[in-house]
């Protein structure tokens, strides 16, 4: 238990038996009245955001979330196979847990992944990946100066929206929360 007093950001809140992370808060002290906290909420399962208001002081449970680094193994069919590093516990998470995440994962890549009570919650990237591009079109030379884009399919089987100038087999950096073009990485 703690109290709205001592919220922080990225904490997580068990309010009616949901799981809610804390993305914002605010201490507001009116001059007539008693003080209160504004928070937007998101819920961890669903990904929903909401606005909700506590009076200061007001004890909140808070859930204990364990999030640990782990290595992506392989996806067996069924589940996604992740490995901890310190223990080689090897632990099978299924696809509607992994969501949109598997689009961006490459097998023996890094990434977070968040548990409650021994239950996975969701699986977290870093906030860019490196991935090569499996298949594009050739951009047509006119079509370069009006900074277009076009479809290019990542060697996740992802397809994402790319510049022009991009080619297949260019290696790219791409943002994983929504799949937006970031850069082309050099190689070296």
């Amino acid at each position: 238990m703690a109290t709205t007093n001592d919220l922080k950001n990225g904490m997580v809140l068990n309010l009616d038996g949901q799981l809610w992370t804390v993305v914002t808060f605010q201490h507001v002290k009116p001059g007539k009245g008693g003080a209160f906290v504004r928070t937007t909420l998101k819920n961890v399962l669903s990904g929903k955001v909401v606005d909700k208001t506590f009076n200061a002081g007001v004890k909140v449970e808070t859930a204990n979330v364990d999030r640990r680094e782990m290595t992506y193994l392989y996806n067996d069919g069924t589940e996604y196979v992740f490995m901890d590093p310190d223990t080689y516990d090897q632990v099978g998470i299924s696809a509607d847990v992994v969501g949109d995440a598997a689009n961006y994962m490459l097998e023996n890549s890094n990434v977070v992944v968040a548990r409650h009570e021994d239950n996975p919650l969701y699986v977290e990237l870093p906030a860019s990946v490196e991935l090569q591009i499996k298949h594009t079109d050739p951009g047509v030379q006119g079509d370069r100066a009006t900074g277009g884009t076009k479809p290019a399919t990542l060697e996740t089987g992802a397809e994402i929206q790319v510049p022009l100038f991009i080619n297949t087999g260019d290696k790219v950096k791409v943002d994983p929360r929504d799949g937006r073009y970031l850069s082309r990485v050099s190689s070296k």
